[in-house]
């Protein structure tokens, strides 16, 4: 589609009126219509107001389309299996939906011309994104974006209703602001079922001052002109089946979205990974939930505590580190899969030299490169990563994604790509159908007995010209 035409010249065609279609040239300048019929009131608006703002009329008066077929799941589990699955009561599935919703101070007519206004509004929007987080009616829900205000006034209370409890923190700027101002501070948030999950814990990683604590870093100019500068955060939830005891770390981060700052996203990512770590090892630590009282003591004095509620009959699972405790990290990445990002997380380590570094000096991370034992992968690889998650004139792609802990938890499907036909006829998102510049994207897993984790691929021994300086 010409979304990025500028000028076009239409005279003496003998045209009554304008296709409203002509809405989607969000970055039309000059529309010559002198020697055309058209009608007056169509005529006005330009002598009046210009070309932009008929543009802005065609756009917001023009149909809407008809929705896009449902999105499909795709299951990496036959029909067979999936039936014995059900059948099964020893076995544990979850699922997970991670979101990145647009905040309202950013849905702007300047940024998004192509949405007609009035579905452009939060209103409007908030609506169609409760709806779609209902309907999947995940386990885990990871939301980003959401500002302070909406997290409070609408989705904590909203989500309630349907079973949900919410962890949340807003962006590292939450802090140096006026009330006012703070709430419209956007963050990130992670929900999940009240009634089968415990919150033990909850961790909040600003990875600006995790940054300012690393020794390697302090001596570091890249560190304080390209990453302290900015304030993304992730938010972790430490929870506890209520039926079987079962661990589960669930992170939920938002990136830097520069792609000239790809230097920048590497850190942030290998210091989110480096808490997560660090988390898991300490959750591993805690005492198993005791199991449930005997039927000897049903109608007796004893009062059970929190940790004996056990509904089921196996004995809690006993973790000897944090590795074998079902790790998801997710959020908008904003990386494709061919990124240094991407490639960090899937394989476990980069080399110092790595061209997303962009040479900058980030400590021990240039000069040794990154690793992780986290084993991570991500639950659409095994299908190829969605065609996208992320849906705009000026770019389209995959860059959300949800990361699992490959040695003790399995896919059994994720939610498929929105209708190619579509597509086509779309100039991006938001729209009438779909509230975010981005796509959910959900998954399905099961726990599964732990093994032990992949070790970090052994970083590359490279001549010493080409290592990045430091």
């Amino acid at each position: 589609m010409l979304t990025s035409l500028k000028e076009l010249y239409l005279f003496d065609n003998q045209l009554t009126t304008l296709p409203p279609q002509l809405g989607t040239l969000h970055q039309l300048q000059t529309l010559g219509i002198e020697g055309n019929p058209i009608e007056q009131s169509l005529k006005m608006i330009v002598q009046k107001d210009g070309t932009p703002a008929l543009v802005s009329f065609l756009r917001d008066s023009c149909p809407i389309p008809g929705p896009p077929p449902d999105r499909q799941w795709k299951h990496l589990v036959g029909q067979a299996e999936r039936e014995a699955m059900a059948s099964d009561p020893s076995t544990e599935t979850f699922s997970v939906l991670c979101y990145n919703i647009l905040c309202e101070r950013c849905a702007t007519e300047r940024l998004y011309g192509y949405t007609p206004s009035w579905a452009l509004q939060w209103d409007y929007r908030k609506e169609l994104i409760l709806k779609e987080i209902v309907n999947h009616n995940s386990d885990f829900v990871c939301l980003q974006e959401v500002d302070n205000a909406q997290y409070e006034e609408y989705f904590q209370k909203a989500l309630a209703g349907h079973g949900y409890e919410g962890v949340y923190w807003p962006k590292s700027r939450f802090k140096m602001m006026s009330e006012s101002e703070r709430r419209l501070v956007d963050g990130c948030a992670i929900f999940y079922k009240s009634s089968k999950y415990t919150l033990v814990e909850k961790h909040l990683i600003e990875f600006s001052a995790v940054a300012m604590q690393r020794q390697d870093f302090k001596k570091t100019d890249d560190m304080f002109n390209r990453v302290l500068g900015k304030d993304h955060i992730a938010v972790v939830a430490l929870l506890e089946s209520k039926e079987t005891g079962t661990r589960f770390i669930i992170a939920n981060t938002h990136l830097h979205w520069d792609p000239q700052f790809c230097d920048v996203k590497l850190v942030q990512v290998a210091l989110l990974v480096e808490e997560v770590e660090k988390i898991a090892h300490n959750f591993a630590r805690y005492p198993p939930r005791l199991p449930p009282a005997s039927s000897s003591a049903v109608g007796s004095a004893h009062t059970p505590t929190a940790g004996e509620n056990n509904a089921s009959s196996r004995p809690p699972p006993v973790y000897t580190d944090g590795y074998k405790i079902p790790i998801i990290v997710c959020g908008d990445f904003n990386s494709v899969p061919e990124s240094g990002v991407y490639e960090f997380l899937s394989t476990g380590s980069i080399p110092p030299d790595h061209e997303d570094f962009l040479s900058h000096v980030y400590g021990k991370y240039t000069s040794e490169g990154l690793r992780h034992r986290l084993g991570l992968k991500s639950a659409y690889a095994s299908l190829g990563e969605l065609p996208l998650t992320n849906y705009v004139p000026s770019f389209k792609g995959a860059i959300d994604y949800i990361w699992y802990s490959s040695a003790n938890l399995s896919v059994n499907s994720v939610l498929g790509e929105v209708d190619p036909g579509y597509l086509e006829k779309v100039v991006g998102f938001p729209n009438a159908h779909f509230p975010s510049d981005h796509l959910c994207i959900v998954s399905e897993f099961r726990v599964r007995p732990p093994r032990e984790p992949p070790q970090a691929r052994p970083p590359p021994v490279f001549p010493e010209s080409s290592r990045a300086h430091t």
